[in-house]
């Protein structure tokens, strides 16, 4: 294991209790997160990290280590803080327990220097490795979101924005887009970090159109960009791996150049021409079906697609539909999200039984 370096009499026994009992916050603390991996995510990549580093810390926990352990002893057991006595939410029980096995890495690392310098080098590269499988979880969290969510409401500079959006997000809306060309910076960051909270309340991916800083600023799930936006691989370095990045298309080379980059997903349009995208030539039905056949990320369709024309958008094969329109300058927001979800639900459906169908058939007979 190394060489040990020599201790006081009074010393090496204190050295000892730490390394013990930070061995063992650490390995509860990446238990609690490996169970969520494993049961809540269903992630076999995840859980095996976490399990990993239990193990390899626990090649560390010497029986040395164990026999000078004095809870009874140990003032620090009566300690506690009102915070640890409740959880707002899965996402806030993991933050707590990641930044717990951080910290406790953190001082294995330290006094490790004390005991055994190889474990203090491992357990480095460890504390690395954490920070890595933070940035990980959020990003997978994001991403299974993003492949579960099949409406995409863009907002438009409407005066009632924010009933508007949160009687969508009541109907159902998972994903939403702040989009704003004209309003003063102060605005749209005030407005933004209003949004975001909304998101948040409501369990919904939250994403700036075209600013990456804007993104930064307000904490925002990801960013959305135009063809003449920043290139996408830039916007990543800025943003790092968890936060999704968005790409509009409007033709097949577009759409495999986003790809290439990097895209998590792409806008596919306009299918029809609107005002939101003045002057802009109708990609029409004709992309969508190429999308449907050729794009293997999640896809949006999007332009002035509405209650009267969806039915034609999903039967050219799209499955999932971004509006602005439709829902900003709706009546009732939350009816018509639900309409859209529950088509976008049964077409969902419809094409799982279609396709179990076709692979039960393709299977020979026994």
């Amino acid at each position: 294991m190394g060489e040990k370096h020599s201790q006081g009499k009074f010393t090496q026994p204190a050295v000892y209790r730490i390394l013990d009992a930070n061995l063992d916050r650490a390995r509860e603390g990446l238990r609690i997160v490996e169970e969520w991996c494993r049961f809540g995510l269903n992630s076999t990549q995840l859980a095996s990290q976490c399990k990993d580093m239990r193990q390899e810390l626990a090649a560390w926990h010497s029986s040395e280590m164990r026999a000078c352990r004095d809870t009874a002893a140990d003032p620090g057991t009566d300690l506690t803080h009102p915070q640890e006595e409740q959880r707002s939410s899965v996402e806030n029980l993991l933050q707590a327990n990641l930044c717990r096995v951080e910290e406790a890495l953190r001082v294995l690392e330290e006094y490790s220097k004390l005991y055994n310098s190889q474990m203090s080098a491992a357990i480095k590269q460890m504390r690395y490795q954490v920070y890595t499988l933070e940035s990980d979880l959020l990003a997978y969290k994001r991403h299974q979101q993003l492949l579960r969510s099949h409406l995409y409401l863009v907002t438009s500079p409407v005066e009632s924005l924010f009933s508007v959006v949160e009687a969508a997000l009541q109907g159902g809306l998972s994903i939403l887009q702040y989009r704003d060309k004209t309003a003063d910076d102060s605005i749209r960051l005030s407005y933004a970090q209003k949004l975001r909270q909304m998101c948040r309340h409501y369990n919904a991916l939250f994403i700036v159109n075209d600013r990456v800083d804007l993104a930064m600023a307000v904490d925002a799930d990801g960013v959305h960009l135009g063809q003449q936006d920043i290139p996408i691989g830039l916007a990543r370095q800025i943003l790092g791996p968890q936060r999704i990045i968005g790409r509009s298309t409007t033709n097949p080379e577009e759409m495999q150049k986003a790809i290439q980059e990097g895209a998590d997903y792409i806008g596919v349009g306009p299918v029809h021409e609107t005002p939101t995208k003045a002057g802009k030539t109708a990609a029409g039905l004709s992309y969508v079906r190429h999308a449907a056949e050729n794009c293997p990320i999640p896809w949006f369709a999007i332009g002035g697609i509405d209650m009267n024309n969806l039915t034609e958008v999903l039967k050219s094969g799209a499955d999932r539909v971004a509006v602005v329109r439709a829902v900003m300058e709706a009546q009732q927001p939350t009816l018509v999200t639900q309409y859209f979800l529950s088509q976008l639900n049964r077409i969902q459906a419809l094409r799982s039984i279609e396709a179990q169908a076709s692979k039960n058939h393709a299977q020979p007979d026994r």
